[in-house]
């Protein structure tokens, strides 16, 4: 849940940075998190899930 929590937090900090720097417009930032949405409901949630924990755990000094 932590790590949940974490990468969604990291996520929306990149996102609101792109935001401000112009690098993406609102309404790519509103398909954006659309898609993360739907992505969440749907069956390969828990294989992305695994994949981004996957990758946290083979960083260095993440635990």
């Amino acid at each position: 849940m932590l790590l949940t929590v974490s990468a969604a937090v990291f996520f929306g900090a990149v996102l609101f940075v792109m935001l401000r720097q112009k690098a993406v417009g609102l309404g790519g930032a509103l398909v954006a998190a659309l898609f993360g949405f739907y992505l969440a409901s749907t069956g390969v949630a828990p294989a992305v899930n695994d994949a981004i924990t996957n990758l946290f755990h083979a960083l260095p000094g993440a635990r």
